[in-house]
């Protein structure tokens, strides 16, 4: 299955994948998931929408529906600048 051919596809992609981490942890609590989740998929989206926007920070902010300077924060958090 194409994870990114629809968002009810990136839905399923991450609901499957969820599942299988927590299987892995056999039957250990998990901790931090929803911070770990947030980082995991956020930096593939800043990489993609900066290629996509040939590095015009205002043209991915525009396009993420964020702040030109929240969008540079997360940049930097994520050592892409």
């Amino acid at each position: 299955t194409d994870c990114m051919s629809s968002p009810k596809h990136i839905q399923e992609c991450v609901r499957d994948n969820l599942e299988s981490y927590l299987r892995d942890l056999g039957g250990e609590a998990p901790d931090g998931m929803y911070e770990m989740l947030v980082r995991l998929v956020e930096k593939p989206l800043l990489e993609v929408v900066m290629q996509q926007a040939d590095n015009n920070q205002s043209r991915a902010a525009q396009w993420l529906g964020l702040n030109r300077n929240t969008l540079r924060k997360k940049l930097l958090d994520h050592q892409l600048l």
